[in-house]
């Protein structure tokens, strides 16, 4: 299994700190030890929104390997050229597992694979899932700053840092759904990964 990082525009510290918090929290859970391979898409600024440069990249990082299953996890901007590249990659005959879209605010998602949507507060969440979402998607409750809900993973220790971004995950699939439960960003996503791996 391949997970890719599709990152937004921003600082590119922020993604290396998201990777090795994932490389972090699947080291130390029940996911099998090198059963996810983690990708970096390396574009910077606009290259982030072109699904053509995403694919290249995979196409160039998976030699060989267009059957093993991808995860892709995308932030912000990263979330339209990522949605765009997963459409891409199955067309080539490769096998999507899942979608995460990490505040994708107004972008649409559609597929068949399992998309699955987080948001930095309620009303990204609602307002994004009527371009379409998953079954189980998470919103911060109390809500937080967007590139918090990006720093979610972070090893650091530093009192700037949020360490866990507290929430609700909901099924978007049932119209008026009351929370699932509450948890942090992490044990979410961590939650979303091994249901995949298991699969």
């Amino acid at each position: 299994m391949s997970i890719i990082i599709c990152p937004g525009i921003h600082e590119p510290e922020l993604t290396e700190s998201f990777r090795v918090g994932l490389l972090d929290i699947v080291s130390n859970s029940a996911i099998a030890p090198n059963a996810a391979n983690i990708l970096v898409y390396p574009g910077k600024d606009f290259l982030v929104l072109s699904a053509f440069h995403i694919l290249q990249f995979l196409r160039d990082s998976l030699t060989g390997s267009l059957k093993s299953p991808i995860i892709f996890i995308s932030f912000s901007a990263g979330v339209v050229g990522a949605i765009g590249a997963a459409h891409l990659w199955q067309l080539l005959g490769g096998r999507v597992k899942a979608f995460i879209a990490i505040d994708g605010w107004g972008v649409p998602l559609q597929g068949n694979f399992p998309i699955h949507r987080m948001s930095h507060d309620y009303f990204t969440h609602w307002s994004s899932c009527l371009l379409g979402c998953g079954q189980n998607n998470f919103y911060a409750e109390p809500a937080v700053d967007h590139l918090s809900i990006w720093r979610c993973l972070t090893t650091s220790r530093s009192a700037s840092t949020p360490q866990t971004v507290q929430g609700c995950w909901v099924d978007s699939s049932i119209e008026i759904s009351p929370p699932k439960g509450r948890l942090t960003a992490t044990e979410f996503l961590l939650m979303l990964l091994k249901r995949y791996e298991a699969n």
